[in-house]
């Protein structure tokens, strides 16, 4: 019997954009999430379903089911120490945690030409209490730049922090949902991701930010409300998740650098992008490091 294969390959292509966070192949990837194997049974002819089950592609009853990866391989691991006192948010970073927490790099470049230590150098810690998380950002730029009045527009082209949170560390697709956010912070501390309706959105409610230049270095210290893929834009009820020692959770950093121009000029990020569009840690939370949090008492 001739077996057509233009159905399982569809398959194929969209279980593939499923872990990019393309769009293509959407109703069958929904289908299999919502129905599993039966609904796609009923959906496909039974040769091509055959030829998915045996180039092992979706697993059935006796069969051996070898489960995807969430992330790529050779994520960063970070420990974030609880702190024992309360964080004041004014880019000073005195309090006693950020002694003890480790200092981690910003420094895959992910899109533009290649810029001197002058020109940009970035480095960040991570840090805890039960409702926040906390990040200090330490940043060399030789010029701060942002040119747009209004915090929706084009705000990745202008100086910022980018902070990538992923409450449970699933990875996956987050382009247009919350399953994990991706906060664009600006100088003038507002925090901008796109909401579920696939516009920017204003999220400095989540984020406390306040940061201090001395000379060409930027001190920037970061409280952020924890928020699960539960979310709901708009809603009036979201409760930060509480956060505990053990915890893990997806985390990444980057930095958008602008020293002039329409565009910005480099993309810089604190993990490596192995394959595929480099800017894409807004649709892809596979790219994520892993962050622990710890109790240090």
């Amino acid at each position: 019997m001739e077996i057509d294969l233009s159905v399982p390959e569809r398959i194929r292509r969209a279980r593939e954009a499923r872990i990019s966070g393309c769009l293509p192949g959407k109703p069958v990837e929904v289908l299999s999430f919502s129905q599993g194997c039966e609904g796609l049974v009923s959906f496909l002819p039974a040769p091509a379903f055959a030829a998915v089950v045996c180039a092992g592609l979706l697993g059935v009853a006796g069969a051996p089911v070898t489960a995807e990866p969430t992330h790529y391989e050779d994520r960063n691991r970070y420990l974030a120490p609880r702190s024992a006192e309360a964080l004041v948010i004014d880019g000073l970073a005195d309090e006693a945690v950020w002694q003890a927490a480790e200092w981690h790099e910003i420094d895959h470049l992910w899109l533009g030409p290649e810029y001197s230590a002058e020109d940009f150098s970035g480095r960040f810690k991570v840090a805890w209490r039960e409702q926040r998380l906390y990040v200090l950002v330490e940043v060399v730029d030789d010029i701060l730049f942002d040119s747009h009045r209004d915090p929706l527009v084009q705000y990745w082209d202008d100086d910022c922090v980018e902070i990538f949170i992923d409450e449970d560390y699933s990875g996956g697709d987050h382009q247009y949902n919350h399953n994990a956010f991706a906060y664009h912070m600006s100088l003038d501390n507002q925090a901008i991701d796109i909401g579920t309706d696939e516009r920017p959105h204003n999220y400095s409610h989540h984020v406390e930010s306040r940061w201090k230049q001395t000379g060409d270095r930027v001190v920037w210290e970061f409280a952020i409300d924890i928020h699960t893929d539960d979310y709901v834009d708009g809603a009036d009820d979201n409760a930060p998740a509480a956060l505990y020692a053990g915890k893990v959770m997806g985390l990444m950093l980057a930095y958008c650098d602008n020293d002039g121009s329409e565009l910005r000029e480099n993309f810089v990020g604190s993990e490596s992008v192995p394959e595929g569009p480099k800017d894409r840690g807004w649709i892809d939370a596979g790219l994520f490091g892993e962050l622990q949090l710890v109790d240090t008492e």
